[in-house]
Formats: structure tokens, sequence, C-alpha cells
């Protein structure tokens, strides 16, 4: 059993100060002593909690949510973060803001950060607005605490945007350490992220990118699985090509299910857009062409009923290691003959890994935190210390 020293240790081998005042926006722009701090910290905080101490760091402040796409994990795994540090949680409701009055994200981003700590942000629908969304949340935020304006800098954490998800990618991969003991045991194991049919359309691409974005650096031979007109971003192929030859592992593609769950370790079997009917989806929002988006919908469902047979099923999972291999999902999951007649996964196959599903999303609040911690204080091992020799327990006894 590791004791809180144990981590305590292993943060202090580390290299991480560029987390210290930074924002969180993609993990291949983190160093891989920054990546492993998340990690470390995300155990020791469980550890902490999971023993009775309190990890309060903050006694008053905001953590700012804005949802611009629909969530629950992600939703309650911030709002359970910032809780955990001692932060309350103020949704932002941008119906319900004078954003819908012409407000500018510069005004909106100042206003809401008086007293904030920490922006949560989701924008993953549009291709080349997510992400450049949150930069312009940062650039505001970042100039107003330079004028004086604001006491001090939010944090800014990427909650999903249209290139990456790295809470939810960071998450996995934790899950993906335990699961099979640590990093060290890792190198050389098959990870399947693989397309699979839904019955909706425009589900985002930042899922499956922030898998092989990050997947690539731990020396596993990664398989991006995909019918034809399926690709993701070409920019985040190459990061995980480039990531695959630093870590020795590697980066394959294939337009065959069948071929990348062979002999696999873990499988991740999930529905995306193709890029470019996401690219043209924002196009036609931006030119307010509903009669177009209407069109493209129903073209695009045609498109995914062309590859039903894309399925996550007992016959599928037998091709895999041992016809055991870790099934991951971020949730929610089209389960055939539950949540619609044909969908990603079988229901008897979601229903035996239920658990470790469940188990795999319970590492992101401890993920959000971590990236919350690291990035407010410039010494989070004697934080951590000092949390430990003050011994408040987060539920009296």
């Amino acid at each position: 059993m590791k004791t809180l020293q144990d981590y305590i240790d292993k943060l202090n081998s580390l290299h991480f100060q560029e987390m210290y005042n930074r924002d969180f926006f993609l993990t291949w722009e983190k160093s891989d002593d920054a990546i492993e701090a998340v990690f470390t910290l995300a155990d020791a905080l469980r550890y902490m909690r999971e023993h009775n101490i309190s990890t309060r760091v903050f006694e008053s402040g905001l953590g700012i949510s804005l949802f611009r796409d629909n969530s629950t994990r992600t939703r309650f795994s911030f709002a359970s973060a910032c809780n955990l540090l001692g932060l309350e949680v103020q949704d932002l409701d941008e119906g319900k803001s004078q954003i819908a009055h012409g407000e500018t994200v510069r005004e909106t981003a100042n206003m809401i950060s008086f007293m904030a700590d920490v922006i949560g942000i989701r924008d993953d629908m549009y291709i080349g607005k997510g992400n450049k969304y949150m930069h312009d949340v940062v650039d505001a935020v970042t100039q107003g605490h330079a004028d004086g304006i604001l006491e001090q800098k939010p944090t800014l954490v990427n909650l999903q945007c249209d290139i990456d998800h790295p809470t939810q990618s960071m998450a996995d991969m934790l899950h993906i350490i335990h699961e099979f003991g640590g990093v060290e045991n890792l190198k050389g194991k098959k990870l399947a992220m693989t397309w699979a049919y839904s019955p909706s359309y425009g589900k985002p691409l930042s899922v499956p990118q922030g898998v092989i974005g990050l997947m690539t650096r731990f020396g596993m031979d990664v398989i991006l699985a995909h019918p034809e007109g399926y690709e993701v971003f070409p920019e985040v192929e190459a990061i995980a090509s480039e990531n695959a030859k630093k870590s020795g592992g590697s980066f394959t593609k294939t337009n065959s299910m069948s071929e990348a769950f062979r002999d696999a370790d873990i499988v991740y079997p999930k529905s995306w857009a193709p890029f470019a009917a996401m690219e043209k989806r924002t196009n036609l929002y931006a030119k307010g062409d509903q009669a177009g988006i209407d069109a493209l919908e129903k073209d695009l469902l045609a498109q995914n009923a062309e590859h039903q047979d894309w399925a996550c099923t007992e016959e599928m999972m037998s091709l895999t290691k041992d016809g055991k291999a870790l099934y991951l999902h971020c949730l929610p999951a089209d389960i055939s003959g539950v949540s619609c007649d044909k969908g990603e996964v079988d229901a008897s196959v979601f229903d035996r890994y239920r658990n470790p599903l469940y188990k795999q999303a319970s590492y992101k609040p401890y993920i959000i935190a971590a990236m919350i911690f690291l990035a407010k204080f410039a010494d989070p091992v004697d934080i951590l210390k000092k949390l430990e020799k003050k011994g408040t327990p987060r539920i009296f006894e």
C-alpha cells in the first residue's frame, strides 16, 4: 500500500514548474514530467480523501464553469474537483447572461473573474472555434490581471474543445496505469482507438484525438481505426506519430475494425463525426444556414448507417488478447438494445465492463483537481505536507 510520502517522493523527482500559473489547453503542450505530476498528484489527492484528510487549499473563491455542449461526467467532475480544493462553483449560463445581448468575450471574462480562481470551459462543437475561444478568455483575464482589474488571473482548464479532451484522456490513462500495475508495464501493449457506429451524428473528434495524442507517449502500440471518410485532424496524427517515435512505441492506422481489435490489450470503440463534415457544419452555422445544416445531418446519418458493422460485439472482443482486452469508453455509450436499437457496443459487453467503466470515470475529478492545484501553488509538495500535518478530517468522526 502506498503512503502519502510515496507520492511526495515521486513529485520531488519530477520537474513540473511549467505548470505554475499556467493554463491547461492540450496534453501535448505539456512535458512528460508535467503529465506525470498530474497523475501523481491526482493519486495523492484521492489517497487523502480516502484517508479522511481534508484537501481544502482555498477558504474562499470561485470555480466558473461554462459548458457550451451537454455534459454529465465532466460537469460534475469539475464541480467535485473545485469542491475538493475548497472552491465553490458557479455555472455561467450564457442564455441568462449579457452574452446574449452582444457582450464581448473580454468583458464577460473579466466580469466573472473578480473572485474566480479557475475557469473550466467545454466548447467542442465547431472546428477552429473551441480552443480559440479558450485562448481568447485567457488573453482577456491575463490582461485584466496586468491592468490591476483582477486580483488574480484565474487558471483555465480545457474541459473539452474541438481539438482535445485532456481531462478525459488523462483520466483514461490513469485508469490504464492502475489496471496494468504501473507505467512501466505499458510498453508494447496494443491500444485500439476505433470508430464505432452511432445512430446520431456530430460527436466531437476531440476524444479520439486526445487518446492518440496522449497514449502514444507511453511506449504503447496505438492503432487508429475508422471507415474511409472518418479521418481526424492530420496535425494530431502527426503529433501521435512523433510521440510514438520518442517513446519507443508505434502509431498506425487502418480501415479495419477487426485488424485493430486483433490481439489488442485495450480497446476504445467510440463514434465521431468526419473531420470534413465538422468543418462544413461549422461554416454552415456561421452563415446561419439551417437548411444546409439539416441536409448535412441527413447525409451524415446515412453515411453512418453504411457502417453498422463497426460495433464492439462479443465476436469482436474475442479477437482481443485472450479475449479479455480492457474496454474503455468516455460515456455515455450507444448500447445496442438498451439506449438504441443498434449502436457502438453490445449490451453484454457493456454490462461486463460496467464497473471498470465507472472506475475509469472516477479518476476525472482528481485529474482536474490536480491540474488546478499544480497551477495555483509554486511548491505543491510543501502544500501537501502542510495538509498532512494539519490533519483536518474531511468528515469529523
